[in-house]
């Protein structure tokens, strides 16, 4: 028998979680604290708005913000002895140690943390494949139960998301260094445009657009985030503070005429950016690939890019990413397709044949 689902929060994660357990058959009750939010959540099919006749849930899926997940985990284990209850805040030893602290039967507690998300937040923004291939980490502790555990771990993979598992204090520093310091550096990089003039604004391409794409995130959000995660989050930063002081202590000796050994530390920097990056899981958390890149010069009209996009598909070759620029002050835009090195070539000719102007 499938599971009774209850989703305490109604955001993006929550709303999300209910469109796709509910396309997966669970029978999901919401609960939001704004009758406005669980109706929204309820009406994009989510699940139905918990009432008294609902049946007492098997799961609870706490899906609040970080500095109060703690303290609605433990509110929900008293409210429902027989459920197993997770939650799907972002960090997971301030939650754990907070429900401690209330009492909480954490026997029945499970965290986990979906890694998905997107810049846009509440309700409104959520899909039902947001979780699709993307990685799931269940978080147990040394007190939760095996059962408890392995209803986590199912509901995750119903959802539609890739499952490991972590202890709460390996999975805060993975999250300090792969999710939060990128936030940090994605804001900071940002924050120099504020007062740059518009002639100097007007050059970005992908490169600042690619490094500050999510320092549109919601400032609320993440001050409780990296509140929660303080000390791991330290950690990652004062690293790598060091290394950014050798950086400006190589520029400044540059800078003064004093070059001897500068240069190795800033390619040395470089390098082991290359080797990190290298690292990255490629699709569907897939062992990393090197692609090959063709760049089409696309004219800023109706209907180009859906072109574009079915001649690579109509000459068999499958995308693997795609990147967006703007020229700058022109009426056409690069397309940088992504594609296995060994098809780089073909896909070249292919798009000539079909009438695109290549870039390069």
């Amino acid at each position: 028998m499938t599971p009774s689902v209850r989703i305490v929060g109604t955001g993006l994660i929550g709303t999300s979680l209910g469109i796709a357990l509910s396309r997966a058959g669970y029978a999901v009750s919401l609960a939001d604290p704004s009758p406005t939010a669980v109706a929204l959540a309820r009406d994009l099919g989510a699940g139905a708005v918990a009432g008294a006749d609902a049946p007492d849930p098997d799961v609870v899926v706490v899906a609040a913000p970080p500095d109060v997940a703690g303290a609605v985990v433990a509110l929900e284990l008293t409210s429902w002895p027989n459920a197993v209850v997770t939650d799907v805040a972002s960090v997971k030893v301030a939650v754990l140690d907070d429900v401690r602290a209330r009492g909480g039967d954490v026997t029945r507690y499970v965290g986990s943390h979906p890694m998905a998300g997107r810049e846009r937040s509440g309700a409104v923004a959520a899909r039902g494949d947001l979780f699709d291939g993307r990685a799931w980490v269940v978080v147990p502790h040394a007190a939760s139960s095996a059962a408890a555990v392995q209803t986590v771990q199912e509901l995750a993979r119903a959802a539609g998301g890739t499952v490991s598992t972590m202890d709460p204090e390996a999975h805060d520093a993975a999250v300090a260094a792969v999710s939060h310091v990128p936030q940090v550096a994605a804001s900071l990089v940002a924050s120099r445009l504020r007062d740059l003039g518009e002639p100097a604004v007007a050059l970005s391409g992908t490169g600042i657009r690619d490094v500050t794409r999510i320092a549109a995130s919601d400032p609320q959000l993440w001050t409780q985030i990296l509140s929660g995660n303080a000390a791991a989050v330290r950690h990652v930063l004062v690293d790598l503070r060091d290394e950014l002081d050798q950086v400006v202590t190589a520029l400044t000796r540059l800078s003064e005429g004093d070059a001897v050994g500068a240069r190795e530390v800033l390619a040395r920097v470089v390098a082991h950016g290359n080797a990190g990056h290298a690292r990255i899981p490629g699709k569907h958390g897939a062992a990393p690939t090197a692609y090959g890149v063709v760049v089409v010069l696309v004219p800023d009209q109706p209907g180009e890019l859906a072109r574009l996009l079915h001649d690579v598909g109509d000459a068999g070759v499958n995308l693997e990413d795609l990147h967006l620029e703007h020229g700058l002050g022109q009426p056409f835009g690069l397309a940088e397709i992504s594609v296995l090195p060994g098809v780089v070539e073909r896909l070249g000719e292919e798009l000539r044949v079909r009438g695109w102007r290549l870039h390069g």
